[in-house]
């Protein structure tokens, strides 16, 4: 084969992951731009918040408190103090016993003054996936308030466009990490089109939890 079919080749397989990353991420924002808000006194209210979880501490020795964290539970908070949120979900990774997102997320918020009786542990909210569906389908809430970063909001709330999910998302305050809100978050929303493409379900489901 001749030297122009494999540099048209090779400028192909560089080009299209691209591309593909760049409409996905353009589809996503377009999809959702209507449904993020980032002052409390506008967002709609709803019954219950869903908390997406996030790994409290930077480094081993649990000193540095995660600002992506920390803006979460702030903005939770809020949240709840203005009366835009009744009852939370706090859901996250819990796959071993030293580390449990959703423990922490529940004890900071009584710390703040929320009422442990509002808060329900998602202990098995290992991807956004598994939130969104797992709010469905075991807790039965099917019209939500998302709090997370806006990059994330962005991704999670497509998905609950897709899975009979009726939401709002409220951006809390940015980490600080280009990282996550730039490369990273990119490339977890290719994925999340296969994801919904396949149908994908949670990794765990289980018995269900009425909340009241």
């Amino acid at each position: 084969m001749s030297k122009r079919f494999w540099r048209n080749t090779v400028i192909i397989i560089v080009l299209l992951p691209i591309a593909v990353i760049g409409v996905t991420n353009y589809v996503v924002n377009k999809a959702t731009a209507g449904q993020l808000y980032t002052d409390v006194s506008a967002i709609p209210k709803n019954k219950v918040g869903l908390l997406l979880g996030t790994a409290k501490y930077q480094d081993k020795a649990r000193n540095i408190i995660n600002p992506y964290y920390q803006n979460r539970i702030d903005a939770t908070v809020a949240l709840y103090m203005a009366g835009k949120i009744d009852f939370i979900i706090v859901s996250g990774d819990n796959s071993t016993a030293f580390y449990n997102e959703p423990a922490l997320m529940k004890e900071d918020l009584i710390a703040r003054g929320i009422p442990a009786r509002k808060i329900y542990m998602d202990n098995a909210g290992f991807r956004t996936l598994d939130s969104i569906l797992r709010c469905r389908d075991i807790f039965g809430e099917d019209h939500i308030t998302i709090i997370s970063q806006k990059f994330h909001n962005q991704r999670a709330l497509y998905i609950a466009n897709h899975k009979q999910v009726t939401a709002v998302a409220f951006n809390a305050a940015s980490g600080g990490s280009l990282w996550d809100e730039i490369s990273r978050e990119k490339l977890a929303r290719v994925k999340m089109v296969f994801d919904l493409l396949f149908n994908t379900q949670a990794r765990y489901y289980g018995e269900r939890i009425e909340i009241k």
